[in-house]
């Protein structure tokens, strides 16, 4: 039996995968180590920690960290039956990560407890 965590990229009701598509638009080297960064949560689930992973204070939102200079984070939560919705990717211009980046995330999340 596999035991890594799977990942679900949120989806909008038209289809569109928003986290997808951001790292669609990276450039290479970047989307290489979103990849790999990936991966050492789908093997290392919700033990993956500091530097790659931190809890967003007051919210059920993890951040992922993708390590370097560009500073990109991709928000997501623990879902049923070990699998991880990714729900939005952007990427980090300042020390304090800007609320809208937050508020998109969880109306993400909102929306798909809803159509669940």
């Amino acid at each position: 039996m596999d035991s890594k965590w799977k990942l679900v990229y949120y989806e909008t009701v038209q289809g569109a995968s928003p986290v997808f598509n951001f790292i669609g638009s990276l450039e290479l080297k970047t989307r290489l180590k979103v990849a790999d960064t990936l991966d050492l949560l789908k093997e290392f689930g919700t033990r993956i920690g500091l530097p790659y992973a931190k809890k967003l204070t007051g919210s059920e939102l993890w951040e992922l960290r993708i390590l370097g200079s560009d500073s990109i984070r991709i928000f997501y939560v623990a879902i049923v039956d070990k699998n991880f919705l990714l729900l939005h990717g952007f990427q980090k211009k300042k020390q304090k990560t800007d609320r809208k980046e937050i508020k998109t995330a969880e109306r993400r999340l909102r929306d798909f407890r809803e159509r669940q």
